[in-house]
């Protein structure tokens, strides 16, 4: 793995900060600032202060504009903040000229995503997507972040060491970047080789925002013990489980979770990982219906399947976290027809919406966990029936 400038410390006290755009409300905004907090918790900084911006664009410069700038750099004086985390993707020189005028350590929103795969990357696999991104992420930035080398002015003379440098190091990441994608491609022939020995079975794979409870779901239907916690991504590496309900066999996969600005070049190294999605026979949505802009998170979902090519498969929306739903949207004193009525009205929606295929759940209470058995072996056996449909009793169930 690389050694990053800018690699998240232990407890880093960091500020963060949003630019409000023509196009973005304040509460939008508000909202992508606190999932920007979560992400820096899961590095391993505290988010002490955020700032936002009303612009119409990003200044070339700084991102924000120079009273914004001044007013950060005041408060973050003699208060031990170490970090700035822009929620938007910065240039090279952007975050030249930013942590100049701040003095302090300068990231966006792609480095911190790209430090916490750092951090989860576990397989050989997962290490050298990551690495390969993080080159990738480097690249394009490379002559704005060696700019405090380059000799002032202009004409001749001005070919200074940072120039020299500037190509150099370009040479190396563009043969790290080549040599990363060679390794890659050996490991997705091995991984493609153990996909195929996996033989006439129906592939089930759970999909969704990150840290809407997959690897718990992963557990439950798997008795499996796959690493779950209240953090994001905390899977990277796919994890496949033979499951049979009612001597119906499949396979089940857990995947990475999606997340908005996810930055395009980790969803380019991760494709070999998404192979699990694409050659999926059903796909499991998992939705975490207590979180206040979960149809965003789904559209968010639905955009990356489709930019994957598998959002023509059969799925089954799991609507996850029901119990925490209730306790956030009901009041302890509504009379129990009302808040019926409520829920019907919720499912009856969903319903609609997904043609049928909708489950409301919640794994960690493990409620409505037989309904969701039960649709899932249905689709199973459906799944099997179309892919043999001269065999006889094969897993159907009859």
């Amino acid at each position: 793995m690389i050694d990053k400038r800018n690699k998240i410390e232990s407890e880093e006290r960091a500020v963060l900060i949003g630019l409000i755009q023509k196009d973005q409300t304040e509460t939008q905004v508000q909202e992508y600032l606190d999932e920007l907090s979560f992400l820096a918790t899961t590095a391993g900084a505290v988010a002490v202060k955020t700032f936002t911006q009303k612009l119409p664009h990003p200044d070339s410069r700084t991102f924000i504009g120079k009273g914004k700038l001044e007013e950060i750099r005041q408060y973050v004086a003699g208060k031990n903040i170490r970090i700035a985390i822009f929620d938007d993707e910065l240039s090279g020189a952007q975050i030249n000229n930013i942590e100049k005028a701040l003095e302090i350590k300068t990231i966006d929103r792609s480095d911190l995503i790209l430090d916490i795969f750092a951090h989860r990357a576990k397989t050989a696999q997962a290490k050298a997507q990551v690495e390969l991104a993080q080159y990738q992420y480097i690249l394009p930035r490379l002559r704005g972040m060696w700019k405090h080398l380059e000799r002032l002015g202009g004409g001749i003379g001005t070919r200074g060491p940072g120039e020299t440098e500037i190509e150099t190091d370009r040479r190396i990441v563009r043969d790290k970047i080549s040599l990363l994608r060679k390794r890659l491609a050996e490991i997705d022939k091995q991984a493609y080789t153990q996909r195929k020995d996996r033989g006439e079975f129906i592939r089930v794979a759970l999909v969704g925002y990150t840290n809407v409870g997959k690897s718990t779901l992963m557990n439950l239907l798997s008795k499996r013990d796959v690493f779950a916690e209240n953090k994001l991504f905390a899977t990277l590496d796919t994890t496949t489980s033979k499951v049979v309900y009612d001597n119906t066999p499949f396979l089940l996969s857990d995947t990475v979770g999606f997340i908005r600005k996810l930055p395009h070049h980790l969803v380019e190294s991760f494709k070999s990982t998404l192979d699990e999605v694409r050659e999926a026979d059903i796909l499991l949505h998992v939705v975490d219906i207590s979180h206040p802009q979960y149809e965003e998170q789904m559209a968010v979902v639905n955009q990356t399947l489709s930019e994957l090519g598998a959002l023509d498969k059969p799925v089954i929306t799991l609507f996850n976290k029901m119990d925490r739903y209730e306790q956030l949207t009901f009041d302890e004193w509504l009379e129990e027809s009302t808040k019926q009525e409520i829920l019907n009205d919720l499912y009856q929606r969903w319903q609609h919406e997904t043609g049928g295929q909708a489950v409301f759940i919640s794994a960690t209470a493990k409620k409505n966990i037989d309904q969701l058995r039960s649709t899932i072996l249905q689709q199973v056996r459906a799944s099997y029936r179309i892919r043999y449909p001269y065999k006889t009793n094969f897993y159907y169930g009859e």
